[in-house]
């Protein structure tokens, strides 16, 4: 008998949105994509996730996405899974892609709103319960109604975790932490939460989320991994509520640039000032430059010369 593939992935953790590496000819540095995964597993991430918005998904080919994909999985083996990021501008065009990234191996699959549509709501709901239907795999939905301009309500959350059981997760980026609490009081244990913006892992966590799909932590995983190791070891002990305090106070300048519409430069920039990949990035997106780049660096520069933890990890 198959194993069934909804109980096929553990929803917790630290799960990096990786970015998507491009050589100076402006392709996909699948070279460095393969060796970028297989390091941050070793740093501690339960799972990676390709594709996705910081991965610069919507100006990748279909093409692309599949060797992305295919080039993660041979990377990280049975380690963690991997759960691609699921968007298209058609609701054929993402079907298409939930059914390749199966036959790639991913393991599970980030759901999205189309690209570019700002149809009433009953379209995109549509459009999410035939992604989910079109696959056998668990799904995660991300809800980003800043950057897609449609808010997954938690009733509706709720509802659609009626429906479909493939639904198991809800990746929230909507910067409200009260949403973590709405959902979890409907739901319950039903679906795992996950934090989606940096900078509200710790309120997060304390809210009932359960995981935390990072963007930062593409060019600082052990920095990421304790903070939310702590975070979640805080509920119960004190001290480590203490302890990831004191990381997160020092992390949240850092935090904070996965949090502005020039994020994707921004952690590329980390990446490359810490010597863990290049700034480059996909026309229409430029590099951070003037006054943006300037106060990024001079801040990263910082954040980094105060670094306190290795100085937490030495107590433990």
């Amino acid at each position: 008998m198959n194993p069934n593939p909804i109980a096929s992935i553990t929803w917790a953790g630290v799960m990096p949105a990786v970015t998507t590496p491009f050589t100076e000819a402006d392709d996909v540095d699948y070279a460095f994509l393969a060796e970028h995964c297989n390091w941050l597993v070793q740093q501690g991430a339960s799972g990676i996730i390709p594709c996705g918005s910081l991965g610069e998904g919507a100006t990748l080919s279909f093409d692309e996405k599949q060797k992305i994909i295919d080039t993660v999985v041979r990377a990280v083996g049975d380690r963690v899974p991997v759960i691609p990021g699921i968007a298209a501008a058609s609701t054929r065009e993402a079907g298409r892609l939930a059914a390749t990234a199966k036959v790639m191996g991913a393991r599970g699959l980030m759901v999205l709103p189309p690209y570019i549509h700002r149809g009433p709501f009953h379209e995109v709901e549509a459009h999410v319960e035939a992604v989910i239907e079109s696959t056998d795999l668990p799904c995660i939905l991300y809800n980003n109604p800043i950057a897609y301009g449609v808010d997954f309500s938690p009733g509706w959350i709720a509802s659609l975790a009626e429906r479909s059981e493939r639904l198991c997760a809800v990746k929230d980026s909507s910067g409200d932490a009260r949403r973590i609490t709405a959902i979890h009081s409907i739901v319950g244990d039903r679906l795992a939460l996950f934090a989606g913006l940096d900078d509200m892992v710790v309120e997060a966590v304390r809210q009932g989320a359960v995981g935390w799909i990072a963007g930062l932590v593409n060019a600082m995983p052990r920095e990421s991994v304790l903070l939310f190791e702590k975070a979640v070891q805080g509920l119960e002990d004190p001290a480590a509520a203490r302890e990831a305090d004191q990381i997160y106070s020092w992390f949240l300048p850092l935090l904070r640039l996965d949090c502005v519409p020039e994020f994707v430069q921004l952690i590329k920039l980390v990446q490359q000032e810490v010597g863990r990949g290049s700034e480059r990035v996909r026309a229409p997106r430029f590099p951070a430059a003037g006054a943006l780049r300037t106060g990024a660096l001079e801040v990263i520069r910082e954040s980094l010369a105060s670094n306190p933890v290795q100085d937490v990890e030495e107590k433990r």
